[in-house]
């Protein structure tokens, strides 16, 4: 596995977005005229959290077999601004070709992994961890929840295939919060947990009568959260999720909740900024 992705599913991806970028060669390049060897630095623009370098290097060896790097930093790293996190060896023309693709990846990653730290942080000294969702970048997934856990979270499913939640639109097929879970629990296998989404105190308390194991408190206030908590039976795990924010975040984990999901950790994470720079021409 490479940064939460096998090799062959990594290299299709870095390839067709080489190819997308690039599908009838780099004309500028070309038109200048440039040939022979060069050295590349990745700089650390911001402060960050280092995830994903080792996947964007690989684009480099994609464009041009002869190029090698040189990853400066670890997985999970925190670098301060003006860090080099990365050297790269090779054709001037393959560094040129692969640089967006590489450096698209890479600040995603990084963007990720930042916000991940900076949420974790909020609740540290609290029992609440911090989840991620399913909201992320069609074709990332894996790799955008890796960069979840480089930053410190947790992932939550993977997909529609690791856990049993009932959602709002499950209920409403089903007819009823407790319609829905005596169908799940009696489906489920022996050794699933079945969580249901609730968006207020009279659905969490069908939810607690029909035998829920997790219970998401859903866009719910902070109010109503709080009587959540007082009222869960013993060994009861509580998720809240819907609307968090980093500044939020605290106050929601001090409730007493035990997990937090925040889409926002994937689908608005700014792209941290990283640049790529040539340096001297490589001494043969």
């Amino acid at each position: 596995m490479v940064c939460g992705m096998i090799s062959q599913e990594l290299d299709a991806l870095l390839l067709r977005e080489l190819q997308a970028d690039a599908p009838y060669g780099d004309k500028a390049t070309e038109a200048v005229g440039l040939w022979g060897e060069a050295r590349a630095v990745l700089l650390a623009k911001q402060d960050l959290v280092v995830a994903g370098l080792p996947a964007a290097l690989r684009t480099f060896e994609l464009a041009d077999a002869a190029c090698s790097w040189v990853a400066l930093c670890g997985e999970g790293a925190r670098v301060s601004k003006g860090t080099l996190i990365a050297e790269i060896e090779g054709p001037v023309t393959a560094l040129l070709l692969a640089e967006r693709t590489a450096l698209n990846l890479l600040q995603r990653l990084c963007g990720i992994a930042t916000a991940t730290a900076r949420a974790v942080a909020a609740v540290e000294g609290t029992a609440a961890k911090v989840l991620d969702t399913r909201k992320t970048t069609p074709g990332l997934r894996n790799v955008e929840k890796y960069a979840v856990r480089m930053g410190g979270g947790q992932n939550h499913r993977m997909g529609l295939s690791d856990g049993v939640l009932l959602k709002d639109n499950h209920i409403a097929a089903a007819g009823s919060v407790t319609a829905a879970l005596t169908a799940a629990r009696s489906r489920a296998g022996a050794l699933w947990k079945v969580e249901v989404e609730v968006a207020d105190l009279e659905m969490y308390r069908e939810a607690l009568s029909a035998g829920a194991e997790v219970i998401l408190l859903d866009n719910m206030s902070d109010a109503d959260m709080a009587q959540a908590v007082a009222e869960r039976p013993q060994g009861m795990l509580l998720e809240a999720s819907g609307g968090m924010t980093l500044e939020r975040l605290r106050h929601v984990a001090d409730l007493g909740v035990d997990y937090i999901s925040m889409g926002a950790l994937t689908h608005s994470a700014p792209a941290a900024d990283i640049s790529m720079e040539l340096v001297q021409p490589r001494k043969d």
